[in-house]
């Protein structure tokens, strides 16, 4: 494979990258009553980077850095989701942040360099590349974590994070080694031609394969390695939460397609790994919606929602065909647009010295704000997947991809699961509607919070009348990739 010298494929990432360095410097000179200009130079800097994004795409995977960075139609589509995402968590997090003291250059900042190991994962087509993005990623959602230095709770989730973070690290790096010693290489695309041709240490190859998927499970929060998710939603500030629960969920849906689909994409090695996403799909679903039942912390209760999702893009992934990850594509970029739109909602009736986090301080939102008691129960309905929103549609897609290749009793489970996770998301919309509020106090929000919180509600029914260009774009990106 001859690859190109040009640097136009990764001019997002360097942009990113300069302007990170830039408002890092720039925020030294800044007043804290002029905050809202390093504010306005984070959101140039990712709508700069979505643009570039878009006009240095191409239909056909483009290499450079000596192949070790790809841009294809799968990596456009989602650094492009990613950077959409950072510009909402920002919105969302204006007011919030700004009341307890985190209106700072170091979130801003960290916020672009975690932004950065997205894209440096997404773009990915070797497997240092991979780590380095990975590793720049998790250590600035660390800081982020731990960024309220006066909350015990916020470093005790920190430390947790860092502590097991730093295991599935490990797993996940132990793995490539195993995989370099079977095949000699580390870059994807010939990764992906000698499992293609068959490899005589195969026996090695699927033991590095039970370490990457270890380590892509404890990325992704699917059972057994989810342990960490729970008590860094709920100890985390809710601006950092929301941060965590969202846009990394691209970068990491990308390291599965690119290692697993892509890499490891031969119909020996699919079946090795198949089993395992199998047995996480299932548990991640059990587990996540049962444990979300008794939970009384709205913040916590999406944490074991977070892994129940989870479990149902596993469910995409491995069934090892086209739609399959099409249906996965999609469910992830449903996902985190619900995901968007309810913690919007919980940052905008968070206020200072109050955090609405629990579920008792939904009680008649309704009668307090019936727009946006509406927003969130379009986004709860979307999470349960009652047409006719869009989680409907991207569970059904996902159901879909499992039914044809023949394991029917598979989906049967998902559903069953996904019924009596409708169970606590129902709830709040009935504490919203019939319960008697426990708060007079109005709900206000700045014009740009509201009109997107709108937008990001109302998107979920939109798509969910109409998902088909978003379906297709999905299967498209990823066809052009894998």
């Amino acid at each position: 494979m001859e690859y190109i010298t040009p640097l136009w494929p990764a001019y997002p990432e360097m942009f990113l990258l300069v302007m990170a360095c830039l408002i890092l410097i720039v925020d030294l000179f800044i007043s804290d009553d002029n905050r809202i200009f390093t504010y306005g130079l984070t959101q140039f800097t990712l709508a700069g980077c979505a643009v570039l994004t878009f006009f240095t795409g191409n239909a056909e995977p483009v290499y450079t850095f000596s192949g070790m960075f790809v841009d294809d139609l799968m990596a456009d589509a989602l650094k492009l989701m990613t950077c959409l995402a950072v510009i909402t968590i920002l919105v969302y997090a204006r007011a919030y942040t700004a009341a307890r003291g985190m209106f700072r250059g170091e979130f801003f900042t960290l916020a672009l360099f975690a932004t950065l190991g997205m894209m440096v994962m997404i773009s990915a087509n070797h497997l240092l590349t991979l780590y380095l993005g990975l590793e720049l990623l998790s250590l600035s959602l660390y800081a982020m974590v731990a960024l309220q230095r006066d909350s015990v709770q916020a470093t005790e989730a920190a430390m947790k994070y860092f502590v097991l973070g730093a295991l599935a690290s490990g797993m996940l790096l132990y793995g490539m080694s195993m995989l370099y010693g079977a095949t000699g290489t580390l870059e994807i695309t010939e990764l992906a031609q000698l499992s293609a041709e068959g490899v005589r240490t195969q026996a090695v190859l699927v033991f590095g394969l039970v370490f990457i998927v270890a380590g892509l499970g404890f990325k992704l929060g699917a059972v057994p390695f989810h342990m960490w998710v729970p008590d860094v939603y709920q100890g985390a500030p809710t601006a950092v939460t929301l941060f965590i629960g969202s846009a990394p969920k691209f970068a990491a849906f990308a390291i599965v397609m690119r290692l697993l689909a892509q890499a490891m994409g031969a119909d020996a090695l699919v079946e090795e790994w198949r089993q395992m996403l199998l047995i996480m799909a299932v548990l991640s679903l059990a587990i996540g919606n049962l444990a979300a039942i008794m939970q009384t912390n709205l913040k916590r209760m999406l944490a074991y929602s977070t892994i129940s999702h989870m479990g149902f893009l596993l469910l995409g992934v491995l069934s090892g065909t086209l739609d399959g990850y099409g249906a996965g594509m999609f469910y992830v970029v449903v996902y985190v647009l619900m995901t968007l739109g309810a913690f919007g909602i919980i940052l905008l009736l968070s206020r200072d010295g109050f955090e609405a986090e629990n579920l008792d301080d939904y009680k008649g939102l309704n009668q307090r704000s019936p727009w946006y008691a509406f927003l969130m129960l379009l986004l709860m309905f979307s999470m349960a997947g009652i047409p006719p929103t869009v989680g409907f549609y991207a569970k059904l897609s996902v159901l879909q991809a499992v039914v044809q290749i023949g394991w029917w009793w598979v989906a049967v489970i998902a559903v069953v699961f996904s019924l009596i996770g409708a169970f606590y998301y129902l709830r709040i919309v009935k504490l919203m509607y019939f319960d008697a509020p426990q708060d007079s106090a109005p709900v206000t929000a700045s014009g740009d919070v509201r009109a997107l919180l709108t937008v990001n509600g109302l998107a979920v029914l939109v798509l969910g009348i109409a998902p088909q260009p978003l379906m297709v774009l999905c299967i498209e990106a990823v066809r052009a990739s894998i």
